[in-house]
């Protein structure tokens, strides 16, 4: 799979799972941090989006705070770790 494609899914479900109604899945950077300076999420915000990944793509995430605070880190990441998750190899 293409990593760009991957990253473009997740940018598209993030936009509609947390219903950003100014911002489109390409105005978001794919390296930006999701929280604080970046794109701006809270913790309601990574819950849902949480769920939301679990529903497209099957994927748990663990209790281990630190652990999701890297998943969450960038579009980048949450894509690395689904594709480790999933046995994907991005190309």
């Amino acid at each position: 799979m293409k990593r760009e494609l991957l990253e473009h899914e997740i940018k598209e479900l993030i936009v509609s799972a947390l219903d950003l109604e100014d911002i489109t899945a390409n105005d978001i950077d794919t390296n930006a941090p999701l929280f604080g300076t970046g794109l701006g999420l809270d913790s309601i915000d990574a819950l849902e989006l949480g769920m939301a990944l679990k529903k497209k793509y099957d994927v748990n995430f663990k209790a281990d705070k630190d652990a999701n605070r890297e998943y969450f880190k960038s579009v980048s990441a949450l894509a690395a770790y689904i594709a480790e998750s999933k046995n994907i190899t991005l190309e």
